[in-house]
């Protein structure tokens, strides 16, 4: 069913390839993204003010690819994989598409032994393009696994969660600010 995740305007939450809308007090029944969805194994998808949805797959396989979707006035477009640049590595899971789609933040492996997670970021270029990925700094990542970031809806922090013991994990949050210090002059 996937993690569940919020609209940045609160309207709509997604579960992997479902999802409801607002209806005042409620949520409407459970809705599919579309067929282009059906083959595609999604544990988290997150929106942007624009509705272009960034999602990921659930596999366990070395080819596991994010993805986006375009909104349209229908639902969305197919999803088309994030370019080499963030999908590089031995695996990357839990994309979180900022509102304004200025960056995307996700967790993934690469170049290390252990099976740990690290924290990495890609900013949209001018001109519109996705830039490379960067490891975010040890202030976010540490010797363990940390994964499945978002910035609350206020756009103040940062939350993130980390291994911190044989099978537990714990939510950690920083100042949401510490993104422009990841952003290339």
């Amino acid at each position: 069913m996937g993690t569940p995740t919020l609209s940045p305007d609160d309207e709509m939450m997604f579960f992997g390839r479902g999802y409801k809308t607002r209806q005042g007090d409620s949520w409407s029944e459970m809705q599919r993204l579309g067929p282009d969805f059906e083959d595609i194994r999604i544990m988290r998808v997150t929106a942007s003010n624009a509705g272009t949805l960034a999602i990921d797959e659930a596999t366990r396989e070395s080819d596991s690819v994010l993805r986006y979707a375009l909104r349209t006035d229908n639902g969305w477009h197919a999803p088309q994989p994030f370019p080499a640049s963030i999908n590089t590595g031995e695996w990357n899971a839990h994309p979180f598409i900022a509102p304004d789609e200025s960056y995307l933040i996700w967790d993934g492996q690469r170049g290390s032994d252990t099976n740990s997670a690290d924290l990495y970021i890609s900013f949209k270029q001018a001109d519109g393009q996705w830039g490379e990925a960067i490891k975010m700094g040890p202030e976010i990542n540490t010797e363990v696994s940390e994964f499945a970031a978002q910035i609350t809806p206020d756009g103040r922090f940062l939350f993130f969660n980390r291994s911190v013991g044989e099978g537990n994990v714990d939510t950690f949050w920083v100042d949401a600010a510490i993104i422009e210090n990841y952003r290339p002059q």
